[in-house]
């Protein structure tokens, strides 16, 4: 008879972030490094697929927020001025949208593939080995700080998007709601991993036969 392990789907280790790695990492042929930094991690990967985002799609996936157009704006003014790097719009909102036009056209250059990532504190750990959004002061050890040369004063001389191989979610709740726009419910799979018992369990039970 066949026995099946009952899920706890209310349990920490189920909290779950989306990783999407970006069309310069593909053709830097990285994919398999990204993949191997999260899992050695011991996060267990429950959705994957290969996408050819629209601009519709990308500009839903940053505009999730309804403040990030004008957040991002102020936040691209305020670092810009600090480092005197170069302003092309003052103005917070059209600085935003210009940065939203600059994200479309890096992310559908090619295709992206997108991942769910799942395991205890998933959204902070993933976050912390992928690095800090600026390649230059990214710490070694991290995704980005290991693998790209980019940095905000060369992408904004050639007026691009910055070059990050991997877009991570930033909290719990839009980890949610970004999954929910790249995944549905019968693309993420939920199975158990045989290192979980190691990873989850009080005392590491039943290693001896």
């Amino acid at each position: 008879m066949t026995t099946h392990t009952k899920i706890d789907h209310m349990h920490p280790k189920r909290e779950r972030t989306l990783v999407l790695i970006k069309p310069d990492a593909i053709q830097r042929t990285l994919i398999g490094e990204v993949v191997q930094r999260y899992e050695r991690l011991g996060l267990k990967l429950v959705g994957l697929k290969f996408v050819r985002p629209t601009k519709e799609l990308v500009e839903k996936h940053y505009m999730n927020d309804p403040e990030w157009v004008s957040k991002t704006g102020a936040k691209f003014i305020a670092h810009a001025t600090a480092h005197k790097l170069n302003i092309k719009f003052h103005d917070p909102v059209k600085m935003g949208e210009h940065i939203l036009h600059r994200l479309s056209k890096y992310m559908t250059s090619g295709p992206v593939i997108a991942m769910v990532w799942q395991g205890l504190h998933a959204v902070a750990i993933v976050r912390k080995i992928t690095g800090s959004t600026e390649p230059l002061s990214s710490d070694v050890g991290t995704i980005r700080g290991d693998f790209v040369l980019d940095s905000y004063e060369f992408s904004d001389a050639e007026d691009r998007s910055i070059r990050n191989l991997v877009h991570s979610s930033g909290s719990v709740d839009e980890a949610r709601s970004e999954i929910d726009l790249w995944f549905s419910k019968d693309e993420l799979i939920d199975y158990i991993l045989i290192q979980e018992k190691v990873l989850y369990s009080a005392h590491m039970d039943g290693i001896f036969e």
